[in-house]
């Protein structure tokens, strides 16, 4: 399915007590991330060339167990493997309250730019590669969810609800107006990230199992066959 600027159709499910409003547009579109094949990247100004992707604004921690999670995980790192190996060991992987992944040179510290002998990208997930271990556990949450959203609550009723859905530029806060590009926008303008060789549901199917559970994957994928 590719971008247009028709309104989301949604797939409603009730699944182990909770009502889910399933972003249907979003699962069946062929999105698949493009970074290092055209992403402009989310500052202000376009800038494929600097393979930034959304890493410039550093990693939001889900919370205190993840940040020290994360931070054991930076000091392992290989300087052969990771750029900023040097800034993980004098200063740390994370900033001084621990919210967030360190900002070096303009984007994460787990971010190898261009041109570094032990290749561009996120040297977490490099390393997990290198393991054969599961990316998803070695990466900020934030990290590895987009471009999938939840939003949890409750009806009037009490009765548990959640929204799966994509990010929107909305949900980068105050800047979101201002990113140059946002790979999820559903026009002409991000019309180059959706350019997958399955469906998000199919090609997210990992991150989806680790974002609501395999009961709920398994009654979106039940749900997404009927018209």
């Amino acid at each position: 399915m590719e971008p247009d600027s028709f309104p989301t159709q949604w797939l409603d499910l009730d699944v182990d007590d909770t009502l889910w409003r399933v972003d249907r547009t979003f699962l069946e579109s062929n999105w698949s991330c493009i970074w290092d094949r055209g992403c402009a990247g989310i500052e202000e100004d376009p800038a494929v060339e600097a393979q930034l992707g959304c890493c410039s604004v550093g990693a939001q921690m889900l919370d205190e167990e993840e940040a020290m999670l994360i931070a054991a995980l930076g000091a392992t790192l290989d300087p052969a493997h990771s750029q900023f190996a040097h800034v993980i060991d004098s200063d740390g992987a994370l900033n001084d309250d621990h919210s967030n992944t360190r900002i070096v040179d303009g984007a994460c510290v787990f971010l190898n730019r261009p041109g570094f002998a032990g290749g561009p990208g996120c040297a977490l997930h490099a390393e997990a590669e290198r393991l054969g271990e599961p990316y998803i556990d070695w990466k900020p949450s934030i990290c590895w969810q987009l471009p999938l959203k939840i939003e949890r609550g409750e009806t009037s009723a009490g009765a548990a609800k959640a929204t799966l859905r994509a990010w929107s530029r909305s949900d980068w806060g105050p800047d979101g107006e201002t990113m140059a590009y946002c790979c999820t926008e559903r026009d002409a303008t991000a019309a180059n990230a959706y350019v997958g060789d399955a469906r998000v549901v199919e090609s997210l199917s990992e991150e989806l199992t680790a974002l609501v559970g395999s009961n709920v994957v398994d009654a979106i994928v039940e749900g997404l066959r009927r018209p």
